[in-house]
């Protein structure tokens, strides 16, 4: 029998494990009958949409130095490949290109049924809502574990392939918080608080962690588990060295967390949009990311504990800012100021109280974010209720969170909701 000390945690575990299991066994049978897999044969009709290359070909003509540096004028690319990693200010990137395919009338692949594609399982065409073989679309941007021979097949050949890195010991961190909940690994760790239990497991990891144990890809190099490689890879191996290769091939641009304004900056660069299509707000945060709460031991530890995705974050690192260079550093500090007073000018006129707000205030529920098992820390905004009729809409766009904005674009999410309701009821 469960301690009264321990009844709300049993109470958990219990839910998790019997509720939770009979709850995906059930959506598992009904999502197979109710869409079951395209046949992938190349015998089949393709559909109109063809993945030839776009006119839209973007290729630069640069014109004559100006104040602000080089100015070039080309035509805007609209087919975009944006893999959503996990803890990276990913979800506010998605809203940007929410808008723009929204402004521009542009075709997205959405999972069938859900907010992701059946992650942590490899993407596969068939998970594309309405997909039949042949189809191409403009941009795919959701929550999936890389797989490129696949996701390749869906987009037109001149499409542009972004992701986003941040530092490995703070994404840990950040994992570890969020998702602590739903890693059995955890659960018998000691500690009074999720603080307490991530420092207990980064001292002795392997005396918790299992590689095959259930959502344990969240508690080791996670970056590169979405990237779609083996995460328990030694750096020392020539794998590693060859998944930074492949990687380099592959991505026009890796944009960095941590200088996320110049990472948008580089992206409008690449995709010859205009300032006012990287606007943003700060979504998905939690309630405590002011910083960072590592100490100089745990911060070491988590670094070496996820020593493949510290890898990756250093290559990458350099190739951004030999971007960077290339761009301008005075025209980059030149901009970021510029991006930032526009956002600033947004805020003011769009967001009631001017920032966030924890979930239990949000007025609205269609600007109510997604909240983790079992936590509401996720915070969100209000509308301000006397906006400019010019801004009225870009202001209600840039506030919506990732699902009701896939809704509104016709995402079909009935799994979501499904599962929403499920979580209401049992009070999750």
């Amino acid at each position: 029998m469960c301690l009264q000390a321990q009844g709300k945690l049993c109470r958990s575990v219990w839910k998790g494990l019997v509720l939770g299991t009979l709850f995906t066994s059930f959506l598992i049978l009904l999502y197979s009958y109710a869409s079951p897999p395209l046949s992938l044969s190349s015998t089949e009709n393709p559909v109109s949409f063809r993945c030839q290359p776009s006119s839209n070909s973007g290729s630069y003509l640069r014109k004559a130095n100006t104040s602000s540096g080089s100015s070039q004028h080309c035509v805007p690319r609209h087919n975009l490949m944006f893999l959503k990693t996990h803890k990276t200010g990913s979800s506010t990137i998605l809203n940007i290109l929410f808008r723009y395919g929204e402004k521009h009338n542009l075709h997205y692949a959405f999972p069938r049924g859900r907010n992701d594609f059946e992650y942590p399982s490899f993407f596969q065409r068939w998970q594309v809502e309405g997909y039949q073989p042949g189809m191409c679309f403009n941009i795919i941007c959701n929550h999936m574990r890389y797989r490129h021979s696949e996701v390749s097949l869906l987009m037109p050949q001149d499409t542009t392939f972004v992701t986003v890195v941040r530092n490995p010991a703070l994404l840990f961190e950040s994992s570890f918080q969020y998702f602590a909940r739903v890693v059995p690994l955890t659960w018998s760790l000691p500690g009074s608080g999720s603080e307490q239990k991530m420092d207990s497991f980064l001292r002795s990891p392997l005396s918790y962690y299992d590689s095959s144990g259930f959502n344990a890809h969240y508690l080791r190099n996670l970056l590169t588990f979405d990237l779609g490689y083996d995460n328990e890879i030694d750096v020392g191996d020539t794998k590693a060295q060859n998944l930074l290769e492949e990687l380099d091939k592959r991505f026009h641009l890796v944009m960095l967390l941590e200088y996320f304004d110049e990472s948008l900056l580089l992206l409008r660069e690449l995709m010859c949009w205009e300032m006012d299509d990287i606007l943003y707000f700060k979504l998905n945060a939690r309630k405590d990311s002011g910083g960072s709460r590592l100490s100089p031991e745990i911060y070491q530890l988590a670094q070496e504990w996820n020593a493949l995705d510290l890898l990756i974050y250093q290559h990458f690192n350099t190739t951004f800012w030999n971007k960077v260079e290339k761009y301008g550093m005075e025209r980059m500090k030149k901009d970021v100021i510029e991006l930032k007073r526009r956002n600033e000018e947004l805020k003011q006129e769009c967001i009631a109280g001017g920032g966030p707000v924890d979930a239990s205030k949000i007025k609205e529920s269609g600007l109510q974010p997604w909240q983790p098992l079992g936590k509401t820390f996720i915070q969100g905004y209000n509308l301000k209720k006397n906006i400019l009729p010019q801004h009225r809409q870009l202001c209600r766009s840039m506030l919506t969170p990732e699902i009701q904005y896939m809704s509104r674009l016709g995402a079909d999410l009935w799994v979501t909701r499904l599962w929403g309701n499920i979580r209401a009821l049992l009070n999750w």
